[in-house]
């Protein structure tokens, strides 16, 4: 593993897993993903800037910070489950938009993992999905 990239939210996750792998692997690129506004539809995602910031989140700690447009979480959610038939809600969705963009980015060879924090069957209802899944 060469990069890991998560979405905040309480931070947990993010700050938990990247210290350890640093501990491991030094080397290792930990890149923190976050609503690209304090005006999001990323449900369960924090925008730190405009958020009451978690005790345990430590900015130090992420090598980069990337911002996720909601649209592009939606939007992915969307074609992961037509496409990959992947069921994630918006928050993993948008994990897997900066894993996307991070891969695209790195070097050949590059292995990036996230972590999908939700799964979609709570959206099913919402109109995001629209016609069809």
């Amino acid at each position: 593993m060469t990069h890991f990239v998560a979405i905040l939210g309480t931070s947990g996750t993010f700050v938990g897993t990247s210290r350890r792998l640093k501990e491991l692997n030094p080397g290792i690129r930990c890149i923190s993903l976050q609503p690209d506004s304090p005006f999001h539809g990323i449900e369960g995602a924090k925008h730190m800037e405009s958020s009451i910031i978690p005790k345990i989140y430590d900015s130090s700690i992420a090598d980069a910070e990337l911002g996720i447009e909601t649209e592009a979480a939606h939007s992915m959610a969307r074609r992961a489950a037509r496409e990959e038939g992947l069921l994630i809600g918006v928050s993993a969705a948008a994990a897997l938009v900066g894993a996307m963009q991070i891969a695209q980015e790195a070097d050949a060879g590059s292995v990036v993992v996230t972590i999908f924090p939700d799964s979609g069957d709570k959206y099913l209802s919402e109109h995001f999905w629209g016609e069809t899944v």
